[in-house]
Parts: structure tokens; sequence; C-alpha cells
């Protein structure tokens, strides 16, 4: 079968060109395009015109006429494509130039960190900020306030804020301090609100509809099993915001997240559906196109039109385009316009990793699948190759891409997307439905939602065995070295498997040997069946082995280390040495297992004495990990129980594993192992800077180790925090000697007393920082411990950060 790739490099060049003209030197290139445009308009058409004259003039028998109309269809398809390239060129050249010129300064502002009130709509739903308890939505910006001046602008910005969104689609004004876009958002500028998001206006009449349909799933589904409450939203409207922790890391480590993110596959689950009813109903074509994307229409309103969800529905749009006039288009025309269509409304959806993950996923499953499916099924068979093939073909085009967002590969993701996919469909067209039902027959609904908490319960069975699978994520370089690697590795395999043809698969000796084994048991099943169960089963198992044979344990450096501090991204987890397997730690770091395997590789089997610092997510939320396995000797939590549901859930954590809870105050002390450590400040601080006052809150705790080395936490105190600290240590005529190691406070914040610095002058200051929207660690807190002599050490450039004990001081190894 000859699959249709005419379009594929149109939508290719337009997504350079987007990239290249959303770039830094956009002023210039905007020009070029529009000339380069006209240059290939005027180059194709004299090429064309000079064709059909020398076409003319050849003489001969009818061969020679028949090769002249064979090139001149060439000429002709080189042409259109020609033109076709230079409409897209001007198209995406007149976009940037007119959407950059409706942004104003905010870019301008944007660089120079300025702060300001914007004004606008809520154009996204909202989540988790990624750390902390903040929440992230995107701002479609109308009005400007910065620098004593107003301005009008359109622009998209992304919303970082705490406490509870605000509704989509309502009128918004919020303070905020201006930052450059990380890079793959796909937005002109970032934001932190530096006060209360001020909801001015509700949304619309279609904005209210679909909110009360999304407030009356989240009420009927209230009831249900943790996973239900959050799974059933988000398997049918995408909302994320009740998933738990541990389901949500699960499914990031399986590659299941697209169960929540509404995308394609949903899109192909309604249309299905529709279809088939209009089928049943024996509607006419144009009445069943007209059905369809009524549908679909409705579908985005409801689901919000988030980049994959338009990616999704323009090329069902097309499709559907196809169908009207009888001309059904192929997968990879219907992508390639619909993409190229999106980058001319918004080129800067060219730098969005969502949109990138989009395209590449349904690329991959439009162009592998039938050809991996075909080379499967010898194996296991016509339909247990194709659900084989899909998930495959999946990973294979997003691996590149998601080793940019996360330097790892999950190893599991293809058995469990194989094992997970026949929940997805009851999932979502009940989920849908419930939400459907649920503003006027809630009772209704509800037993709609519980029913669908049936197969999303099977999902979230399948993420949490296969991401506790040991391997279930294997580390790989990280950045577009890492991305290109994988990339090239990627082809290789392709070109091995793809250009041989489909065999025999199994060999006749085991087909029969299986054959028997398998009639003997049953006189049933047959060996195609079992080959996809073997599959399933085989992969995560070699998995593992090849974990073993990597030297799944200790590292060497395991026997050298004092004082350890884990590399998690953005958060802490500070390990002090105990013991031959035994240490204090201090946090855990955000959700996820980092830490847990932090403590692996260190070989710490107990926890002698946890400290949970404070109840933020950043420094409590891989407690599940970390707990698992290990025995600990009992946690000394922060007095503020806030931010309150994440507080809930550690505090929860700890009871199951039956650890002995003890609430911090300033003066505990005690031993732990060869260590001793004392509670140097604690206290119920009230809503500060950060909303709750939790940081504030934070327990600092001073450890000395056998060998003498002196170790001060200091979790996330603010400056006002710092300050109290220092008063106190002053009064009490503490530190008794010079400090050797300080843990940073707040990842290197601008909020630092230097007060406190200069008492404790340290040797090292260790500074746990990831990738963050915030700027930390700045350059202000820096140059203070710099002033002090101190080394600094940070966990994003060292990566996980052992101290040992030397002659002059604590020598320094990192993994990084």
């Amino acid at each position: 079968m000859t699959v249709d790739l005419r379009l594929v490099p149109v939508a290719l060049v337009a997504w350079v060109a987007a990239w290249c003209l959303t770039g830094p030197a956009a002023g210039a290139a905007g020009p070029a395009a529009v000339i380069g445009a006209a240059v290939c308009v005027g180059a194709a058409s004299w090429w064309y015109l000079g064709a059909r004259v020398r076409a003319r003039r050849v003489p001969g028998p009818g061969r020679a006429v028949a090769g002249g109309r064979s090139r001149g269809r060439n000429l002709r398809s080189a042409v259109c494509h020609l033109v076709l390239v230079a409409a897209c060129l001007t198209a995406l050249g007149a976009s940037v130039h007119v959407q950059t010129a409706a942004r104003g300064p905010l870019g301008d502002l944007a660089e120079d960190g300025a702060v300001g009130v914007l004004h606008g709509t809520v154009a996204s739903a909202s989540r988790p900020a990624g750390f902390g308890d903040g929440r992230r939505w995107v701002m479609a910006v109308t009005r400007l306030e910065a620098r004593g001046s107003t301005s009008a602008v359109r622009a998209h910005v992304a919303v970082t804020a705490p406490g509870d969104p605000p509704r989509y689609g309502a009128s918004v004004t919020v303070p905020v301090r201006l930052d450059v876009p990380r890079f793959g958002a796909g937005m002109v500028a970032e934001a932190a609100a530096s006060g209360p998001v001020d909801e001015a206006a509700p949304p619309g009449r279609v904005g209210r509809l679909t909110h009360t349909m999304r407030t009356a799933l989240l009420a009927v589904s209230a009831d249900l099993s943790p996973q239900a409450r959050g799974l059933v939203p988000g398997a049918a409207v995408g909302d994320t915001s009740r998933v738990p922790d541990d389901v949500d890391q699960a499914m990031r480590d399986t590659g299941l997240t697209h169960v929540t993110a509404v995308s394609g596959g949903h899109f192909a689950v309604v249309v299905t559906v529709v279809t088939a009813l209009c089928v049943v109903l024996r509607l006419p074509r144009a009445v069943r196109v007209a059905v369809l994307a009524a549908v679909g229409t409705g579908f985005v309103l409801l689901v919000r039109p988030e980049p994959s969800v338009l990616r999704a529905a323009w090329t069902c749009a097309v499709a559907l385009l196809g169908l009207a006039l009888g001309r059904p288009s192929a997968g990879p025309a219907a992508l390639a316009v619909a993409a190229t269509t999106l980058l001319v409304v918004d080129p800067w959806q060219s730098r969005s990793f969502g949109f990138a993950l989009s395209c590449a996923a349904t690329a991959g499953i439009v162009l592998l699948t039938g050809p991996l499916a075909r080379r499967l099924a010898p194996w296991c068979g016509g339909p247990g190759a194709f659900a084989l093939a899909v998930p495959v073909a999946a990973q294979l085009a997003c691996g590149p891409v998601l080793v940019l967002l996360a330097p790892a590969l999950p190893v599991t993701s293809v058995p469990a997307n194989l094992l997970a996919a026949p929940a997805l469909i009851p999932a979502t067209v009940l989920g849908l439905l419930a939400t459907l039902l649920a503003p006027w027959a809630p009772g209704v609904a509800a037993a709609v939602a519980w029913v669908a908490g049936l197969a999303t319960a099977w999902i979230a069975a399948v993420a949490e065995f296969f991401a506790g699978l040991p391997g279930a994520v294997l580390p790989w370089p990280g950045g577009v070295g890492g991305a290109l690697a994988l990339a090239g590795a990627t082809a290789a395999l392709l070109v091995l498997v793809l250009r041989r043809p489909p065999g025999q698969g199994w060999p006749p000796s085991w087909r029969a040997a299986v054959g028997r084994a398998v009639r003997a048991a049953s006189g049933r099943v047959g060996p195609r069946s079992v080959a996809v169960l073997l599959l399933a089963l085989v992969l995560p198992a070699g998995a593992a082995a090849v974990v073993v044979a990597r030297g799944h344990g200790p590292d060497p450096t395991a026997q050298v280390w004092q004082v350890v501090a884990c590399d998690v991204g953005q958060g802490d987890t500070l390990v002090v040495r105990t013991g031959a397997a035994s240490a204090v730690v201090v946090d855990v770091g955000p959700p996820g297992d980092a830490a847990a395997r932090c403590l692996d590789r260190l070989g710490v089997t107990r926890i002698d004495l946890l400290v949970l610092s404070h109840f933020h997510t950043d420094h409590v939320g891989g407690l599940t990990d970390v707990l698992g396995g290990r025995e600990v000797g009992g946690a000394l939590v922060s007095p503020r129980g806030e931010p309150s549901g994440p507080a809930r859930r550690a505090r929860a954590a700890l009871r199951t594993a039956g650890v002995p809870v003890t609430v911090a105050a300033a003066g505990q002390q005690g031993t732990a192992g060869a260590v001793t450590w004392r509670v140097l400040g604690a206290r119920d601080a009230g809503g500060g800077a950060d909303g709750d006052g939790a940081n504030d809150a934070s327990v600092v705790v001073s450890m000395r180790t056998q060998d003498g080395l002196d170790i001060v936490a200091l979790g996330d105190l603010e400056e006002a925090g710092q300050e109290g600290l220092l008063r106190d240590l002053l009064a009490a005529g503490l530190p008794d000697d010079p400090v050797e190691i300080v843990k940073m406070a707040h990842h290197g914040s601008a909020s630092q007393s230097a007060g406190l610095a200069r008492l404790l002058a340290p040797q090292v200051v260790l500074v746990p920082v990831g990738e963050n929207d915030y700027g930390h660690p700045t350059d202000s807190a820096l140059e203070l411990y710099a002033t002090t002599g101190a080394r600094l050490v940070r966990t994003d450039r060292c990566g996980t950060a052992m101290l040992v004990r030397g002659d002059d001081g604590p020598g320094l190894l990192c993994s990084g």
C-alpha cells in the first residue's frame, strides 16, 4: 500500500520556518521569508513555462510523447509543491509580523524581568506548577500595565499563581513578575503572580455551560475511590486536578499520560462511536458529516482548545472535508494540513513540546503501525500485532522529544499501553456520558461514573504495576545530544526491522510445540494468543534483567560518602550518614522515585531519622517511594500542617508505614546512629510571601557526624524566618563551632539573610535546585554566600553531590 506523503515536506518546511521566524532573528526573517516566497514562485513559473515550451518541441513516436507527458506531470507536481511552500512561507511571515507587532513591549519586559499587571482571559485549564503548590495556566493577555504605562497587547502568557485557579474563559487581572519562557513552552513570556488573582468577569454563556458540566462531573465523582475521583474526569474531559500523586507519577513512568491528556486518541474514540451510531441509523453521508462536525466542535469546547486538542480537531476537520467531497484523506496528508494550518495561525506552536509530542505520536501511529503490524502478525496474529504495533510506533516517534523533557526511557511503556488500551474506550465514553448527564441527572451520572471508575481502576493498576518494576525507567543522556542519539538509534532500529520483508514468525518446531502444549491445557487457545501474553510478560522481565546486568545497586562511591545532596530536580533531599547502611534524611524531594533511587545508590536501607522540613510538594512528594522497603526509626515534621493536601497525604503515608511522628520544636535534640542532631528552629509561622507560611515554618536542623562535620539544613526559610533564626542563635550562643556545610534555604531564592550567612560562614553551601520558573538560584543568593568564602555546589550542575571528610575540609564528588 502506497502512503501519500506529498504534503509532508510542506509541513516540515513550515515547521522549520516557523521556528526560525519566532526566534531571535524574527525581525530579519520575516522580510526574508516574503522575498524567498516571491523568488520561489518566480523560479517555479519560469521552470514550468520553459518545460511546456520544450515539451511542445519534442518530435518522434508515441513513446517520446508519453515521456514528455510524464515529465510534464512531474514538473507540474514540483511546481505545485513549490507554490505551496511559497504560500506557507508568505503566510507565516505575515502572521509573525502581525502577531509580533500586536505583542507590543511584552517580550522586552519579560527579558528585563519587569513587574506589572496583566489583564485578559484564562485560555487553558490549570495544572500543577511542577513544584510547591501553585497552579499554572495560560492567559490570553489583552492589556499590560508596566513601568507607568498601559499597552494594548495580544499574546499568551503562562501564569503561575498560588491557590485555586480562575475559571476557564473568565476575565482576570493579576499582578505579576514577568520572565522569559522556558524552552519548549511555545509562549511569548511567563509570569509569576505577585498578588491575588482578581476574576473580574465570569466566562461567556458557552464557557459557563461547559464549566457547569465539568464541575458537575467532579461533584458526582467526588465519592468514588481516589483513582476514579481523579482519572474519570481526566479520561473524559482532561481534568487532572484530582489525580493522586502516586498514580500520576506511575502514569508518567509508563507512558500512560495520554489517558488524561485529551488528544487524537480521545477524538478517535468519540468519532468512532458517533460514526457507528450514524451507521446504525442509516444516515446519509451529508448528514453523517454534519453530525460528526457538530459533535467534534462540542467536544473541543467541552475539553478546552489546548494545542493537542486543536491539532486533533483540525486533523479530524480535514478528514471530514475529504469525506464530504468523496475523497477520504489519508492520515499523513490530514496531519500535514492540520499542522501547517495551526502553525500559520500560531507560529509559536513550533516551539511547544506539547504540539511536537502530539504531532510526533500521530505521525508515528499513522506511518509505522501498518509496517510494524505486518511484521509482527506472523508472531502474534493480526489483532495482537496491531494492538502491539500502535504503542510501539507512538513510543518510537515520541522518544527523542520525551528525553528533552526528562532524560530517561520508559522501558515498560509498550506493555503498559498494550494492557491498558482495552479500558480507554469505556473510560472515555462512560466518562463523557456522565459529564453530559451530571448537571441534569446527577444520580444516573454518578452510577455511570462509578462504572467508568472500574475501567480507570484497571488503567491505574497497570500503571502502578509496571512503574513499580525494577528498571521501569532507565537513565538516558539529556539535552539535544541525548535526543539526537535516541533518534539515531531509533532510525537504525527501524531500518533493520523494516528492510526485512514479513517472515514466517515462530519457527515451525516452536509453533508445533506451543500448539501441542496449549491444546493439552485447554484445547481452544492458539499459540498466537499465547504470544501476545508472552510479549507482555517478557518485555518487562527483560528490562529488569538489563538493570541487574548494569549493576542496579549501590555505587562504588557508597563506601566513602558522609553527606549527600541528591539530585532530585527542583526539590530537596539531604542525606547524612549514620552507619554502614543507615542515614538521617532531610526531605524526600518532589513526586517520583528520584530520592528513593538516590538512597538505593547510596546503599541506605534504614533511615534513623526522617526530617520533613515542611509540607510543600517538592519536599514531601517522594515520601511513598522512600518509605518503600526501608525501616524508619522516626520522623520529625513541621508544626504547620500547610498546604493541607500534601500534609494530609504525608502524615497518612507515615501512619501507614508505622513510623513514629514527632512535631518538631526548637531545642529538641538526640542521636541517630553515629550522628547527633538538634532542632534549631521550627515555628508555626503565619502566612507569608509564599501564601501559606509553610516556608517560614520549616524545621531547621543541625547535625554533627562522627568525623566532626557540622551540617545545618535551612529548609525553605524566607528572609524573615532566617532573621528570626539568627536572633535565636545569637541568644543561645550557637553555633558552638564553625559550620562546614549549609544546605541553602529555598533553592537559592533572593530572600536570604546576610546576617545568618555571616554567622554560619560555611565552607560548603549545597544548593538543591533543578529546572524551574523562578530563577533559582538567584545571583544575589550565590554572591551572598560566596562573600563568606564558601564553595557553592549546585545539584543542577554537579548532579548528586557527595561530600567526604578530607584533611582540608569536605571533599566533593559529583555524579553529573
